[in-house]
């Protein structure tokens, strides 16, 4: 089992964070054999693809090379100026397979443990020639297992070129008995596809290899109890930070449930201690919502806001403590309190139609019926 530096076993699983820190510093899950297959396999393909292209152009650079005049041969300028030539030609007949390479081995590493980059891992440390640690690195469980696969690269590949070779042998042979032509086509066919056979052997190692790096790099991460209690407080933050932080939801909250004061229909007060704001549309809502609520100063806050946006104010004691007790901001009424609220919202209605029509003007209702259940004192 895994320790730390305080000899705490590291039993628990890496968390998001963890993963994530490590992420930043360059640490991610990389498997050189998964590299390796990609590479020798999407190199081995493209040769057998540009074969046939690749030999047209390398005749082509072979039969300029040597078709050289008497005066070329002992001009050293001149042989200088055939050499570039033939290098650039032979380097872009081979820039293909360069890209195709240097992308296999980019998409390689990306399959595995995604884009990672850090200067960290620049940065040379000492610790790694400690000979000591390093003898460690050499018989741990990592160790053992790149011995392992070491072992079983060179007998697979080892295996398989011996059966190649046993199967292809008269092949071989046979090339004796061919023209020049033929013969080094059917060479090429012959190692094109052995170079793709022991290729593909290869995929073997990696399937065991990946599954494996993805175990060790979680292990290698993994975290104590006390680390991971540690890091809960990192991440849920000090006890008066979290206070603050919830200080400032409440105020937000408030700030919210004031803006909606200005839409209420009425407002039930305590007439001091408590204030409840109700809305109801008639359209949209099957029961009036209570918009805001509170106590004290919030109480009074509410009755500010609402008087300077016209919203009539309704006092009734036992309504306001029923609804503020009953309901939560954004409920609808209990329906207990239907009766109650409809002659409020009539009274309600009764106003608006006085200020709009003038008239006599409505009395406010006084005989609210609140259920004894919604009763509080």
């Amino acid at each position: 089992m895994a320790e730390n530096q305080d000899g705490q076993e590291k039993t628990e699983q890496p968390s998001a964070k963890r993963l994530e820190d490590a992420r930043r510093k360059g640490q991610v899950a990389r498997s050189r054999e998964l590299n390796t297959v990609a590479i020798t396999l999407v190199g081995v393909v493209v040769l057998v693809m540009m074969s046939g292209t690749m030999g047209h152009d390398l005749g082509g650079i072979m039969t300029d090379s040597f078709r050289l005049s008497r005066v070329e041969v002992f001009d050293s300028a001149s042989m200088l100026r055939h050499l570039g030539d033939a290098l650039g030609q032979a380097m872009w007949m081979l820039l293909p397979f360069f890209a195709a390479v240097v992308v296999a081995a980019i998409a390689s590493s990306v399959a595995l443990g995604g884009m990672a980059f850090s200067t960290e891992i620049l940065v040379p440390k000492l610790s790694k020639l400690d000979p000591v640690k390093g003898i460690k690195r050499v018989f741990s469980v990592k160790g053992l297992v790149e011995l392992l696969k070491a072992l079983a690269k060179f007998s697979l590949i080892g295996g398989v070129t011996a059966l190649l070779l046993w199967n292809l042998m008269s092949d071989f042979l046979a090339l004796n008995g061919m023209g020049l032509k033929d013969a080094v086509y059917e060479m090429g066919r012959l190692l094109g596809g052995s170079l793709l056979l022991l290729a593909s052997t290869l995929i073997l190692v990696a399937a065991i290899d990946v599954p494996f790096q993805l175990w060790e790099h979680r292990r290698q991460l993994r975290m104590t109890k006390q680390e991971v209690r540690e890091e809960m407080k990192e991440t849920d933050g000090r006890p008066e930070v979290k206070s603050r932080i919830r200080s400032m939801q409440r105020e937000l909250a408030q700030r919210r449930m004031m803006e909606e004061v200005p839409k209420a229909d009425v407002i039930v007060t305590n007439p001091t201690h408590y204030a409840v704001a109700l809305r109801y549309d008639q359209g949209r809502m099957q029961a009036p919502k209570v918009v805001a609520k509170g106590t004290e100063l919030v109480a009074a806050n509410i009755r500010r806001v609402g008087a300077e946006a016209g919203v009539p104010v309704v006092e009734s004691p036992l309504l306001a403590r029923a609804l503020y007790f009953n309901t939560e901001i954004g409920d609808a009424i209990p329906a207990g309190l239907y009766l109650a609220v409809a002659k409020l919202l009539a009274y309600v209605f009764q106003l608006k139609v006085y200020r709009r029509d003038g008239g006599e003007r409505p009395r406010p209702p006084t005989d609210l019926p609140v259920p004894d259940e919604f009763r509080t004192e």
